[in-house]
Order: structure tokens, then C-alpha cells, then sequence
């Protein structure tokens, strides 16, 4: 038998390709890549600061956004620096131990992201359809445990791909065709049955994402039956104006991840580059829109970012 159907527990490091097919553009498919990545960095640590400092924003709503600002800080910072590092200076190879890691914050806090807009839509529907209670149904405490159990959900859900993958014989290729660990990507290095991997990413993508929506779209049918009956159209305009920016945000990921997932499933027609690129951006895009869309749409924020801008010109 050959040495390339040799097989071991697993390699020491995997080699990830980035972009198959666009080696020779890479350094120019990285310029936008990276502005992505520094706005979205920036962006998020300026909301986490103004939220921070600012004891006005000490309330439930911002809890969550801060919560969503840190999530995606962490998802997009899991992929995109060693992506970059491939581009720049073609560095490929990645530990098997890094490789899971990576895997493992990927999976993770795309979880938690679904389950933080699952929060934020709680959120909306009991501050606009039980306002005099909203604080103290969601005080500080409440948040907290709320927060606790979108990360544990997160971490119990996403370590089961780490010790499914560990379990599996890897075949001497140790090419990933991929910018990235992922548990699809890897998990076609194995000489084993995957068929346990494949059953498990699909079950647990599609309840915990179904259900988040499913509860996601529930809220926000109730708080349009309770703005519909409000009699000012002043009054309607601002229950819809605090919704607004939430649904922009979950719309961005949502359908991007969905494009994204049935694009590498039964996207068989496209060059591999394309899904690639588009699994990229799904860590890119989210993360870089949502501070934009939340200090344009939010008076409070968008108020301290100006601040801030015009004590730097000062």
C-alpha cells in the first residue's frame, strides 16, 4: 500500500491552501479582507468602550449588544489573522491542536451569536410589549444568567466536534482545500466513517439555528400585534425604530449563513473559490455591519461616537 493511503491517528499540522485557485491574487483579495477585519475590530471595541463608560447605557438592551460586540470580536478574530497570514506571507501550516481550536471557537460563537439575537428579540418584545416591567424583568442579574447559559449552551454543543474529529484515522493528505478548520474541511481528511461528524454538524446546525429563529420570528410577530394596535402613528414609528437595527443585524447573518451553507452543500456547480470567499465573509460581514448599523440606529450610541470624534479634532 502506498504512503498516501497510509494511515495514523493524525498529523501533526494541517496545510491550508486559503483560496484554491486565486493563489495568484491573494495579496489583492486580502486588502479588502483586511479592511473588513480592521473595522470590525475597531467598531466593536468602540461600542464595548461607549457602553462601558457610559452609565446611561447600563441597561438591558446594551448588556446584549456589548454581549454581540465581544461574540464578534472573537468569531471574526478566530479566522481572519491567520487567513491574512496565508496571504501575506504564506503561512500555511497549522498545528492539529491549533487546527481544533480554531474549529472549536468557530463553532462555538456562531452558537452563542444565535443565541445573543435570540436575547436581543426577548429583549425587544418584553421593552415594547411590557414596558413598565421591562427593567425589572430583565435586570442585571437576569442578563447575566442569560448570558451564562447562551456561553454554556455554546461550549456543551461545540465541544462534541473536537472529540468527534480526534476520534478519526487521518490519511497522510494533510491539505485543507480552505482558509480555515472547519469541521466539514477536515473531516474529509479522515480515512474513517465520518458518517457520526456529519450527522452530529447537521442535527445540531439545524435545531439550535431553527430554534433561535423560530423564537426570533415569534417575538417579533407579538410585538407587531401590540404595535399595530397603538393608536399614534408617532408611537409606532418608535416602537419600530428600536427594532429596526436588530432586525438589520439578524438578517445579515441569518441569510448570509444559510447562502453560505447551502452554497457548500449543494452548490456543487461553483468553483471552490467561491465558497470559500463566501464562507469567509460570512465571518467578516456580520461582525463589520453590525456596530455601523447599531450607531447609526441608536441615538444613544451614534451621540457618544460624535463625542468622541469631535474630542479628537479638538
Amino acid at each position: 500500500m502506498s504512503s498516501v493511503n497510509s494511515t495514523h491517528s493524525h498529523p501533526s499540522a494541517f496545510i491550508l491552501t486559503g483560496i484554491p485557485g486565486l493563489e495568484a491574487v491573494h495579496i489583492w483579495i486580502s486588502l479588502p479582507f483586511c479592511a473588513m477585519y480592521l473595522i470590525t475590530f475597531f467598531g466593536n471595541c468602540i461600542i464595548l468602550y461607549i457602553i462601558k463608560t457610559e452609565k446611561s447605557l447600563h441597561e438591558p438592551m446594551y448588556y446584549l449588544l456589548s454581549m454581540l460586540a465581544a461574540t464578534d470580536l472573537v468569531l471574526s478574530t478566530s479566522v481572519t489573522p491567520k487567513m491574512l497570514a496565508i496571504f501575506w506571507f504564506h503561512s500555511r501550516e497549522i498545528y492539529f491542536d491549533s487546527c481544533l481550536i480554531q474549529m472549536f471557537f468557530i463553532h462555538c460563537f456562531s452558537f452563542i451569536e444565535s443565541g445573543v439575537f435570540l436575547a436581543m428579540a426577548f429583549d425587544r418584545y418584553v421593552a415594547i410589549c411590557n414596558p413598565l416591567r421591562h427593567l425589572a424583568i430583565l435586570s442585571t442579574s437576569v442578563i447575566i444568567r442569560i448570558g451564562l447559559a447562551i456561553l454554556i449552551r455554546g461550549v456543551v454543543i461545540s465541544i462534541p466536534f473536537c472529540f468527534l474529529l480526534v476520534r478519526l484515522p487521518f490519511c497522510s493528505n494533510r491539505v485543507i482545500m480552505f482558509s480555515y478548520c472547519g469541521l466539514g474541511n477536515v473531516a474529509k481528511l479522515a480515512c474513517g466513517d465520518t458518517l457520526i461528524n456529519t450527522v452530529y454538524g447537521l442535527t445540531v446546525s439545524i435545531l439550535l439555528m431553527g430554534f433561535d429563529l423560530t423564537f426570533i420570528a415569534l417575538s417579533y410577530v407579538m410585538i407587531l400585534r401590540v404595535v399595530f394596535r397603538f393608536k399614534s402613528t408617532e408611537a409606532r414609528l418608535k416602537a419600530f425604530s428600536t427594532c429596526i437595527s436588530h432586525i438589520c443585524v439578524i438578517l445579515m447573518f441569518y441569510m448570509l449563513g444559510f447562502f453560505t451553507f447551502l452554497t457548500n452543500r449543494f452548490g456543487h456547480n461553483f468553483p471552490l473559490y467561491v465558497h470559500v470567499i463566501m464562507a469567509n465573509l460570512y465571518f467578516l460581514l456580520p461582525p463589520m455591519f453590525n456596530p455601523i448599523v447599531y450607531v447609526v440606529k441608536t441615538k444613544q450610541i451614534r451621540s457618544q461616537v460624535l463625542q468622541i470624534i469631535n474630542f479628537n479634532r479638538s
